[in-house]
């Protein structure tokens, strides 16, 4: 059994409404974006040609890829290109000021 658990990857007051940014967890990129005040994150590369996505043009709830401009919604992690066809999204909390995104045990353990 794949256990579940929140792992601590950044700091809220470096992430304001309406930004974006790209980190590592454990050699996994993810993209954080804070949509009005809330947090979502999912794989940081555009499927299209590998772009960072958490370093991609942010505008609303959308980012678009430097790479080709293919646009996702950061909400679902869905392209709006291609229907049915998106990256992984990670649910994500916050804590005490601090944006924790759920990962299994595995993922945890490596890092």
């Amino acid at each position: 059994m794949i256990m579940k658990v929140y792992i601590d990857v950044a700091c809220l007051e470096e992430l304001p409404p309406g930004k974006g940014t790209a980190i590592s967890v454990a050699g996994k990129d993810v993209a954080l974006f804070n949509v009005d005040g809330t947090i979502y994150a999912m794989d940081d590369g555009c499927l299209h040609h590998g772009v960072s996505l958490g370093t991609s043009e942010f505008d609303g709830k959308i980012v678009t890829s430097r790479g080709h401009g293919w646009k996702y919604d950061v909400t679902t992690g869905s392209t709006l290109n291609v229907s049915d066809y998106g990256v992984a999204t990670y649910r994500v909390k916050v804590l005490d000021g601090k944006i924790m995104i759920q990962t299994d045990e595995t993922l945890r353990s490596a890092a």
